[in-house]
Parts: structure tokens; C-alpha cells; sequence
């Protein structure tokens, strides 16, 4: 579809500008506030929005609001959306998107008439009654169509007394919420690319990769401000056996309902990371909760972990800033430390965890993870360390 009218020169730059600034978003929200703002200028408005279909729950559901907010609107609400019903002018379109033959596939309506005896019903006169409350003359809504199918809709409104949107601008609103769509469609791509990127295929935990980069990050604040981090390492006891007899079928089994329990523990911890670190080890992040409240949540992981019919339990350790394990520069020492009370806990066949510094200074684990330093490494360090 073409930009037509007076100003097309103008019109064609302001599309360009938006697909520029959603080209460079990085998250739906980013992309849906660039897009509000490319099109309030593009239409001249005082005000827009980029809303999303909710087609389970039957609603529109507000993602941004820019421009000149009306009293308890918010750029983004939390909580604003209307039920699909009071919309019926696009109720034909989420069904056949291409009806209307040559027609802009967006319309205008205006707040004129006389006001409501009452608050009016379904249909049209819902947009219209919201118009004037909110001192807004006219809007023209565009939807935004992804894959084929009615994903939301831009809406850009003029305050009273400005010139009523008309038929080269319904056109204009249809080619910036097309640029929209494209825009979504990006950000989606990279949200699953970096979901694939950090997310363990089998039991849709993070990986060793969103480990890494998780600790690093939570250490940096350690240092900067003191938070306790916590690292639980754990390691499912009886996989081979699992494998071996009854196959590895079973035996992912086994890593997926592990991996459930783990998740579910996590839980108890708020904003843990779950991982899933390669083979039968899985891990715990947790930054801020006390060092006993780790402890709590990995104790439960391993009583749960012991009523699974399949496997024998798991084998845990815990290292914590919040005990006396001295000081903790980098992920690799508390790598070392959690993983020097698992590998404790293996081999006492422990029903709880093993925690770093729980003996006090002189810890037997504490020394056992700071000697494996002379030890030289290559590659994962805690797979070394436990002599793989």
C-alpha cells in the first residue's frame, strides 16, 4: 500500500523514521513505545497506543501509552484493557484481515453527537463516550496483523478543536502499524533466539550459559554492596544405573522431573535462577535471600528429590557468601566450594546437604575447594575439579 496525499514526502520519511527507531528496539516494550511515538508524530496526534489481542481471555489488553496522558492513564499500565465485545468494528477483521477489498484497513471515529443519557453498551459508542471523557476529538485505529492474524491495533486520537483524521491518514495509520507488525516480529525472533540461547533443551531450565553470566553479575553486586549469593550444586544420584537398565528415554525422564523439583524449591527463594549445568548436575542461584533460607530450600530439594520413584536421590552442597567461607572474588571459588561439598555429600551418601563453612574456619570442604586451586584446569573448572 502506498503513502498518498499532500504531504507524502514528509509521510514516507515519518515511515521510515519508525521503522527505523523499531528496528533498533530490542524488547516488545521497546518496540511498542517506539511505534506509539513514531506514529503520534507521523498523525499528528496528542496521544497513542499500541495495544495487544488477548483472544483466550477475549480482551485488549494496553501495552503503552505516550503523548498527553489523561488522568490514570499510564505509559505502561498494568493493568488496562477492554473486552473484545465493546470493539465489534473489529471483530470481521480477526476473522478475514483481507475483507474490505481496496479500503484503508483502519477507520476513524470522532467524539460528535450528543452526550450519553448513560454509559453506553457494546459497539461503537464505547470509543466514542471514552473520546470525550478524555477530552480527545478523534482517533484513527489501525490493526496490527502478525503471521497472518489480528495481533492488536494502533490508536493515535487529535485533542478537540484539531482537524478530523481523514481517509489519507486511516492509510497512513494502516502503513505505520504494518512497520509495527514487522517490528514485533523482530523482537519475538530475538526473545526466542535468547531463550534458545540460555535454556536447556530437555527440561526447559537455564544453562550452563545463563549461569555464568547470572553469577557474574550477582558477584559484581556481592562486591559492590555486600548481597548474599548462594550457590547450591547438585547431582542426581543413580542415572547411569537408570540409563543403563531402563534406558536413556527413562533416564530424561528422571532429568525432567528432577528438573521440576528443582524448580519448584527455587521457588522458595525469590528470583533463583534454575539450571541445569550438562549430564546429571543442575544448580541453584540465589541472590539476596539469607544463607539459612538456601539451606532450607536445598534440604527440601533433597528430601523431594529422595521420593521420586526413579534415581536415588541427589547428592547437594551449598556455598554461600553469608557463611564464613572468606572472601568470594569470583564465580570460580564459589564454584569450587559448592562443588567440594557435593562431592562430599556423594561420597557420605547424605541425605541433606553439605554446606561450605558450616564447621566454622578450619571446614574441612573449605579447605578441600581452596587446595584444588594448585590443581591445573582446562576447560568447565568444576568438572575438573571432581576429576572428569
Amino acid at each position: 500500500m502506498g503513502v498518498d496525499g499532500g504531504g507524502g514526502d514528509g509521510r514516507l520519511a515519518a515511515v521510515v523514521a519508525l521503522a527505523q527507531a523499531v528496528a533498533c528496539a530490542q524488547t516488545p516494550r521497546e518496540t511498542a513505545r517506539a511505534a506509539a511515538i513514531g506514529a503520534l508524530g507521523a498523525l499528528g496526534g496528542c496521544f497513542a497506543a499500541i495495544s495487544a489481542w488477548e483472544r483466550e481471555a477475549g480482551r485488549l489488553r494496553v501495552l503503552v501509552n505516550v503523548g498527553e496522558l489523561a488522568p490514570g492513564e499510564q505509559e505502561f499500565p498494568e493493568d488496562e484493557w477492554y473486552p473484545v465485545r465493546d470493539f465489534p468494528e473489529i471483530a470481521d477483521f480477526l476473522h478475514e484481515p483481507g475483507a474490505g477489498g481496496d479500503a484503508p484497513h483502519a477507520w476513524v471515529e470522532t467524539a460528535e453527537g450528543p452526550p450519553p443519557a448513560r454509559e453506553p453498551g457494546p459497539g461503537p459508542g464505547r470509543r466514542m463516550a471514552t473520546l470525550r471523557r478524555r477530552g480527545r476529538g478523534c482517533c484513527v485505529v489501525a490493526p496490527i496483523v502478525l503471521h497472518g492474524r489480528a495481533w492488536g491495533e494502533l490508536y493515535v486520537a487529535r485533542p478537540v478543536g484539531d482537524p478530523v483524521f481523514g481517509r489519507d491518514d486511516a492509510r497512513l495509520a494502516a502503513v505505520l502499524a504494518a512497520v509495527t507488525a514487522t517490528g514485533i516480529a523482530q523482537t519475538e525472533r530475538l526473545a526466542e533466539a535468547r531463550r534458545l540461547a540460555f535454556t536447556d533443551p530437555l527440561t526447559g531450565l537455564a544453562n550452563r550459559r545463563a549461569v555464568d553470566i547470572r553469577l557474574d553479575e550477582a558477584l559484581a553486586r556481592h562486591r559492590a554492596d555486600g548481597t548474599t549469593v548462594s550457590l547450591v550444586v547438585c547431582d542426581i544420584n543413580g542415572l547411569k544405573q537408570v540409563n543403563d537398565t531402563l534406558g536413556h528415554a527413562v533416564g530424561d525422564r528422571l532429568l525432567e522431573r528432577f528438573g521440576s523439583v528443582l524448580s519448584v524449591c527455587g521457588a522458595m527463594l525469590p528470583g533463583a535462577l534454575a539450571a541445569r549445568l550438562g549430564g546429571d548436575e543442575f544448580c541453584l542461584i540465589a541472590e539476596g535471600p539469607p544463607a539459612e533460607e538456601v539451606v532450607r530450600a536445598a534440604t527440601e530439594l533433597c528430601h523431594r528429590a529422595a521420593k521420586l520413584d526413579l534415581g536415588e536421590g541427589v547428592a547437594c552442597g551449598v556455598a554461600s557468601t553469608g557463611h564464613p567461607i572468606g572472601r568470594v572474588r569470583s564465580a570460580r571459588r564459589l564454584f569450587r566450594l559448592a562443588d567440594a561439598a557435593q562431592y562430599r555429600a556423594k561420597a557420605a551418601r547424605a541425605a541433606e546437604p553439605v554446606v561450605a563453612g558450616d564447621e566454622g574456619p578450619d571446614d574441612p570442604v573449605v579447605r578441600l575447594a581452596d587446595a584444588s586451586t594448585a590443581i591445573p584446569v582446562a576447560g568447565p573448572e568444576r568438572r575438573h575439579f571432581r576429576g572428569r
